[in-house]
């Protein structure tokens, strides 16, 4: 259905249960991010994909069945059919206004907020990392030095 017109340039992904199931490694997410998807829908997620699609800043976000098909029939019904999603305040905004809550982690919230991956949290720590590289260095001036070859 992707390849229809009507759903060019959609950023997020209406899906059924155990959505990414097989999809253990982080490609899977990277290529729904880079195909333009911000977010899917659905049910439930393979723990796996489910994981790795925040660690690679897609928003998975978990709807029971019942509303998740009626998502489906809305889209279906209405050609130019739209949703918004507000993490901030972790609602799904439907066409006609009503919302739809949804929960998320509040340290998964934040980093999709703030745009940190695994190495961007790390990096927000490089002073007390390189102030611990330094200490540990003059305590241990011999891991300072390689061996040749």
């Amino acid at each position: 259905m992707l390849n229809q017109a009507r759903y060019a340039g959609a950023s997020i992904l209406l899906a059924r249960k155990n959505f990414g199931c097989g999809s253990s490694r982080e490609h899977a997410p990277w290529a729904l991010d880079q195909f333009g998807f911000r977010a899917i829908i659905a049910p439930s997620y393979a723990d796996i994909f489910f994981n790795n699609s925040f660690k690679n800043g897609l928003l998975p976000i978990v709807l029971p069945e019942a509303q998740v098909a009626q998502l489906f029939d809305e889209v279906h019904a209405f050609p130019g059919y739209t949703l918004t999603i507000d993490l901030e305040r972790q609602v799904i905004i439907k066409a006609q206004g009503e919302e739809l809550p949804f929960e998320v982690q509040a340290f998964r919230k934040y980093c999709l907020l703030n745009g940190f991956d695994d190495i961007g949290l790390t990096l927000r720590q490089s002073d007390k990392i390189k102030a611990f590289e330094a200490e540990r260095l003059a305590k241990k001036p011999w891991l300072a030095h390689t061996l040749p070859g």
